[in-house]
């Protein structure tokens, strides 16, 4: 598996990734169509703020904005393999310090980010966010 910076022909993966998510969470509901979830992660990938996870084939990406993890998604048949955490550790590399809001319902997340160091500084009830889902704030520092 390799690590890069994604590319703007990789805008329909990672889409394809994040439209997966949308539709294998029941709590989630849905509010963007498969082409603005695409054209999303087009944008992303234009800010350079992508890097994707491959091994012949995109298997996850993780977003990042400064100090801030945007997003980060892992294909489903590539679950449970440590994509995700590579990823993530790779965010990590050169910052003292990462924050991500992340959906109170998503439990496997949340369980992941603990193993991960990361831990809960606020709550929101969804005011915040598109689909008006409560969620949680996160954070991790180098060190803690």
């Amino acid at each position: 598996m390799i690590l890069r910076p994604a590319r703007p022909t990789d805008a329909g993966k990672t889409g394809a990734i994040l439209s997966d998510f949308v539709d294998r969470t029941g709590w989630l509901p849905r509010i963007h169509s498969r082409a603005e979830e695409i054209s999303f992660c087009g944008k992303m990938i234009d800010r350079g703020w992508v890097t994707l996870a491959e091994d012949g084939e995109v298997l996850g990406f993780l977003a990042q904005d400064g100090a801030e993890v945007t997003g980060l998604f892992v294909a489903t048949h590539a679950q449970g393999r440590g994509i995700g955490k590579a990823l993530l550790d790779h965010a990590k590399c050169g910052v003292d310090r990462l924050e991500l809001w992340t959906f109170q319902a998503n439990r496997g997340a949340r369980r992941f980010y603990a193993r991960e160091g990361f831990a809960e500084i606020a709550q929101s009830d969804g005011g915040r966010n598109d689909e008006n889902l409560p969620d949680v704030q996160l954070e991790w520092s180098r060190g803690a």
